[in-house]
């Protein structure tokens, strides 16, 4: 779905999104409440300034609205491989994301996810797949890897891996393969509003990421961009 018509749909009540470089940034308003939004748009190859600049829009909503729930809305074909980006430890930033929407999700924020286009790999992984909630829509593209980069990494023709992905429900295409492996929770279709407030009054207790930070002490974890945001930095 088109990006105009998409945000038109989830946000009725309005919304003030900026696009900048394919990065998507603001807040929304809906029938729970004021979201914030961020996201990538485009198919972007999410790179080491796309990463701060997420992070920036996340600290923020968690310094001035602790609780308010960030909607992160995903379309990207993976992070950037560029020398740049890898000399500059893209890693790094990538774990700088993530901690931050982990500090969110402590703060008290829900965190909910909406592919709508494609998500791949290392660009999905620094933000999206955080979400205590993760959906998408019919037509969204979800995979491990392109399967092209996947034959280059592997070594492995890739007629066979064409194969693999028409059996195995790892390489299998289609979000309804990503639903049934449970790494989608579900495909909204119809009035994606009303599916967007269902989502943020879902339940969290229980959740393997709450869980998870819980068990690996995720508050030792968030602690750098803790400090950031009680120094008001971004």
């Amino acid at each position: 779905m088109e990006l105009t018509p998409l945000l038109d749909r989830l946000f009725p009540l309005g919304h003030a999104i900026r696009r900048e470089d394919d990065v998507l940034a603001g807040a929304a308003t809906t029938a729970a409440g004021e979201v914030t939004v961020i996201g990538t748009a485009n198919k972007l190859e999410v790179g080491v300034d796309h990463a701060l600049a997420l992070a920036a829009t996340v600290l923020a909503s968690t310094r001035e609205h602790p609780r308010r729930p960030i909607v992160m809305l995903a379309d990207t074909a993976g992070q950037r491989l560029s020398r740049r980006d890898e000399l500059l430890g893209i890693n790094g930033y990538f774990a700088h994301l993530a901690k931050s929407l982990e500090l969110a999700r402590r703060r008290g924020a829900r965190l909910v996810t909406l592919v709508y286009g494609e998500s791949v790999s290392g660009g999905f992984l620094s933000f999206g797949l955080m979400a205590d909630h993760i959906h998408a829509l019919p037509e969204a593209q979800v995979r491990v890897m392109d399967l092209r980069a996947m034959a280059r990494v592997t070594k492995q023709p890739l007629e066979k891996l064409q194969a693999l992905s028409e059996s195995s429900p790892v390489f299998a295409p289609g979000v309804e393969n990503y639903v049934r492996m449970g790494a989608v929770e579900s495909v909204w279709e119809g009035d994606l509003a009303a599916a967007l407030l269902a989502a943020l009054a879902a339940p969290v207790d229980g959740d393997q990421r709450r869980a998870l930070g819980a068990e690996r002490g995720g508050r030792t974890l968030a602690r750098d961009v803790a400090a950031a945001v009680a120094a008001g930095e971004r």
